[in-house]
């Protein structure tokens, strides 16, 4: 649906990141190391922080400050990466939009479905890419199994068993569903990418073991129903003390044609009917970037040449609404519809928006 401005300048883009923490920390090392940008201003409501953050990895020559027009105005930078808190991303996001910035932007897009609809609807109406990192799309294994997708024939059922021992002091060991919320939707972005079609229903359920270090619960199980019958199955721990996975989880995919398995990090393989005992192992190339610098790369990209990226707000606004029907179904034990999820976070961004442009494409979607 959205167009966006494109930068046709072939010098690297001017970056100005909000957010000096943990994360910001680890994106203050991608966007140095990625010779498409140049970190030009650094913002943080602590100005300590960002000093520190900054010391930390040798980087000097950037502006502070605590405001993202304030300080892309005074560098004059062409885009912000967004790595506040989840309910600063709204502010923050519409605050670079209106002062003319494209946006690449931590996950999740916001807490709720319903900011997610305003944020992208603001990008839509003014002219602007905002973009929301769902990180974990960008690995060169993932890309090889999706590759081979066609060859299986439609996908039937994608299941991810995601087993972790996950330390986060701060607002995420705070967090009401720290698991769904922050985590899950990275699998349930990439199970959006393997099957193809958009979900439908929900049913889950959670819990909080008695040994676990959050204040939510940390253990999720989730099935949900997609378009066309595909089922996926998700079961995770972020309390799973004794074996580990991949941070990607473990993936196994299949269709008529044989079954794909991810062991969710550079091991791929396709057992196809009538060879069980001989799976293919299938080469996965070096040198891709992965994580927060593939996003990064794909934003500019995207800025550069005008095509739409994969997680463009508008469309990231699924991976959102299966977790916040996952959440619903947790607290109700009930099956939830998503498409009832999104109807109605849409009519209620449409009642709360006060921007008439932003308001008019609520409407249009």
């Amino acid at each position: 649906m959205s167009t966006f401005r494109t930068i046709d300048h072939d010098r690297p883009l001017r970056i100005v990141q909000a957010g000096a923490g943990g994360m910001g920390r680890a994106w203050l090392r991608t966007i140095a190391a990625d010779p498409t940008v140049e970190l030009v201003g650094l913002v943080d409501l602590n100005l300590d922080t960002a000093r520190e953050a900054l010391a930390e990895l040798g980087i000097s020559g950037v502006a502070l400050g605590m405001s993202v027009s304030e300080v892309a105005a005074q560098t004059g930078a062409d885009a912000v990466v967004n790595v506040t808190i989840p309910v600063a991303h709204l502010p923050v996001n519409r605050e670079a939009l209106a002062a003319g910035l494209p946006v690449l932007c931590e996950k999740p897009a916001t807490p709720s479905v319903r900011d997610a609809y305003r944020q992208a609807a603001a990008a839509h109406a003014g002219g602007q890419l905002l973009m929301i990192s769902q990180s974990r799309r960008y690995f060169a294994a993932l890309d090889a199994a999706r590759a081979e997708l066609p060859g299986i024939g439609q996908v039937t059922s994608v299941a991810t068993q995601f087993f972790r021992e996950a330390h986060f002091p701060g607002f995420r060991e705070e967090m009401a569903h720290p698991l769904l919320i922050d985590m899950a939707i990275h699998q349930f972005d990439v199970a959006r990418a393997v099957i193809g079609s958009e979900p439908v229903s929900v049913v889950c359920d959670e819990n909080n073991p008695s040994w676990s270090w959050f204040d939510g619960a940390a253990d999720a199980h989730a099935v949900f129903e997609f378009a066309g019958g595909a089922r996926y199955v998700f079961t995770g721990s972020w309390v799973a003390v004794g074996d580990q996975t991949a941070w990607n989880g473990e993936w196994r995919i299949d269709g008529e044609g044989g079954t794909i398995r991810w062991d969710g990090a550079d091991a791929v393989s396709v057992i196809r009917p009538g060879s069980r005992d001989a799976p293919e192992r299938i080469d996965v190339p070096s040198g891709v970037p992965e994580e927060i610098a593939g996003s990064l790369r794909e934003f500019v990209a995207c800025l550069r040449s005008g095509a739409r990226p994969e997680n463009e707000a508008a469309l990231n606004v699924a991976s959102l609404a299966m977790v916040e029907a996952a959440v619903r179904s947790a607290e109700t034990g009930a099956r939830v519809d998503i498409a009832e999820v999104r109807r109605a976070a849409l009519a209620e961004a449409i009642e709360i928006e006060e921007d008439p442009a932003t308001r008019a494409v609520l409407e249009e979607y």
